[in-house]
């Protein structure tokens, strides 16, 4: 991956950042994005290029405006010329039934999980196919692959974004341009740490029985995804290997999809 360039979206904390720190350990010069401030984002960016000498930077941008998408990827190619792999990463959930799930969340979920995600490959195909490489990575989840109760909008956008790289995946299918979905299972990223402490605030237990029983509702084997095992093959699919790898699910959940 040394010299090529990769942009990441979500990417200033949780799996987005582990990726990142992946991608920089492998010599890949990376652009970081969310909503961090610009200072933050680019004290998390100097600190990934300080530890692993590739160059790293920090574009703050709001992945709900297709214009601050644009200015993003525009962003990427003045500083590196080119963007040879993406990552769509960014994610909003919200946690409610249907009839009480309001119109404007479920509209920023549409937006943030898949249209940004369209917005991105459309930008980067170009460059991509001028360059006649390109690696493309949405990250999808295991509710890519079975559904739960309350989670309309996560579990709807994730599995349109296993559509949506498919497609991808056929139309690029006669160049080295690949196009995969990772689903993985429940890692421990700060989203599920607050989920966590807040069910041991509520049930008056330690933050440790509270994370049994988090998992055991969940995920098999009681225990979480490793990121490591996520960001490894992600690495995997941006590698010499990979070519004919293209528009695959790939789970990574212990089970948890067949279960």
């Amino acid at each position: 991956m040394r010299g090529k360039t990769a942009l990441i979206t979500g990417s200033t904390a949780g799996l987005g950042l582990a990726i990142a720190e992946r991608f920089a350990a492998e010599g890949c010069n990376t652009v970081l994005t969310g909503l961090d401030t610009q200072e933050d984002g680019e004290e998390t960016a100097a600190k990934l290029e300080a530890k692993h000498g590739c160059c790293v930077v920090y574009k703050r941008a709001d992945l709900r405006n297709p214009q601050e998408i644009e200015a993003l990827h525009a962003a990427a190619v003045r500083t590196f010329d080119t963007v040879d792999i993406l990552v769509n990463n960014a994610v909003i959930r919200r946690f409610a039934p249907v009839e009480q799930l309001p119109p404007e969340d479920w509209s920023q979920a549409l937006a943030v999980n898949l249209s940004a995600a369209f917005h991105t490959i459309r930008l980067a195909l170009p460059g991509m196919r001028q360059k006649g490489w390109g690696r493309i990575i949405n990250l999808a989840s295991v509710y890519s692959l079975i559904a739960l109760p309350g989670r309309l909008d996560y579990v709807t956008t994730k599995h349109a974004i296993v559509g949506m790289t498919r497609t991808v995946a056929l139309e690029t299918a006669s160049e080295d341009i690949t196009c995969n979905a990772i689903c993985p299972g429940l890692m421990h990223t700060p989203s599920a740490q607050a989920r966590i402490e807040a069910m041991a605030a509520e049930k008056n237990i330690s933050v440790e029985e509270a994370t049994r029983d988090f998992l055991s509702t969940r995920q098999p084997g009681g225990r979480f995804i490793s990121m490591d095992t996520v960001t490894a093959l992600a690495a995997f699919l941006c590698g010499p290997h990979s070519r004919d790898l293209n528009g695959a699910l790939l789970p990574v959940d212990n089970g948890w999809s067949i279960a």
